[in-house]
């Protein structure tokens, strides 16, 4: 009787165990998310580099043609106009999320943005102790998250809701974050076997960023990857010397540099893949942001760009419109009338057009691993594809 009992109580909890273990991992993945809540780079910087900076120095995102298919003035966004980040908050109704520095009245509600142009993974002391001359801002990640986690109580304490429950209605955009600790140290002249040496610290800096986040509450993480940096109008500049035949006879993109970022992208899905193991009532997509990219340059008519679209739109010089020194904001510096059918804007970032066509591949294609759920909305908002503003 006592045996039989036992096996009883033991069915009993296996069964509550994988129904526990079931649920955890089934939990809806689709959210109706209230705010955006965004660290990285100038890929996602909304204004806060522009902020951050001295009236007297501003940088060129401050100038025209910056904003001028869309913000005009220009908002301090490297772009003609909007970032992926708008195309999100545009997708989920949100309002388009303002830079923390400079901001009056933060709040959730209009969602918080951390992300810094130049900003790096790794703490600037940290790169500068390996010879790497990264002085363009001091807003690594870590010290983005400091931050918002030093104004956090103050943001709960103005809610009626519970702390987590507030980040866990949030969408946090982790990036594009990582990109410029590799661009400082190329552009310095260093090889790539001690640049890739910098590529598992990167991981583990985005990484523990985001289980900090978790533990504050949030459950829903889009972590892009990197771009193409072989087919950046920078790039090719820099390696012009590079022989034609080692370019790619199809693109016209470097291979070699591809393949370093490939390698760092699978280094990320790695690691995002053991997190997600480690918390699965979390949800951790990863954003690839190299594969549609690289398509554009595959086939650029096909998604409305032309052809050899390697030049940047804004610039001057040489057989890629760029020339180091001499960049898009300058004075002297032209730009294109067609900024749409340019996929570089300035050698460095992308135009609205390519921003926009990677957003729709995010949030409603193949691009996001695993793919975003949102039967929750509703049939009428879940294709949204072409509902971005004109």
């Amino acid at each position: 009787m006592a045996s039989s009992l036992k096996k009883l109580i033991s069915s009993f909890l296996l069964v509550l165990y994988y129904t526990t273990i079931i649920v955890a991992s089934s939990e809806s993945r689709c959210r109706r998310f209230k705010s955006i809540i965004s660290f990285g780079d100038s890929i996602a910087d909304t204004g806060n580099y522009l902020h951050l900076s001295d009236v007297n120095h501003l940088p060129q995102t401050a100038f025209l043609p910056y904003g001028e298919s869309f913000f005009r003035p220009p908002s301090g966004r490297a772009s003609d106009g909007r970032l992926i980040i708008d195309f999100i908050a545009e997708f989920l109704g949100l309002p388009y999320v303002p830079p923390y520095f400079g901001s009056q009245n933060v709040s959730f509600e209009q969602g918080i943005n951390f992300a810094v142009y130049g900003a790096t993974a790794l703490d600037r002391a940290f790169l500068v102790g390996k010879g790497i001359e990264s002085d363009f801002t001091n807003v690594s990640l870590s010290v983005q998250l400091d931050i918002f986690k030093q104004i956090l109580p103050n943001l709960c304490a103005s809610s009626t809701r519970d702390c987590k429950e507030i980040l866990g209605d949030s969408l946090i955009l982790m990036g594009e974050i990582g990109g410029n600790d590799y661009n400082y140290p190329f552009f310095e002249g260093k090889s790539i076997n001690e640049i890739k040496e910098l590529v598992p610290l990167i991981i583990k800096a985005i990484s523990s960023a985001i289980v900090d986040l978790i533990d504050l509450g949030g459950k829903t993480f889009l972590v892009p990857g990197g771009f193409p940096a072989g087919c950046s109008a920078a790039y090719l500049t820099l390696f012009q010397t590079v022989a034609e035949k080692d370019h790619d006879p199809f693109t016209g993109c470097i291979p070699w540099l591809n393949e370093f970022g490939e390698y760092h992208n699978k280094q990320l899905k790695t690691e995002l893949e053991r997190l997600q193991k480690l918390y699965p009532h979390v949800n951790i997509i990863y954003g690839d942001y190299h594969n549609p990219l690289y398509r554009f340059y595959q086939e650029p008519a096909k998604y409305g760009f032309k052809n050899r679209p390697l030049a940047a739109c804004c610039g001057v010089g040489g057989q890629y419109n760029f020339t180091i020194g001499k960049e898009c904001g300058y004075e002297g510096v032209s730009y294109c009338q067609n900024p749409s059918e340019y996929v570089n804007w300035d050698g460095y970032h992308l135009t609205e057009a390519a921003y926009k066509k990677m957003a729709e591949g995010i949030l409603n294609g193949p691009y996001a691993i695993p793919a975003f759920d949102w039967s929750c909305l509703g049939s009428g908002s879940v294709d949204k594809e072409y509902s971005f503003s004109s």
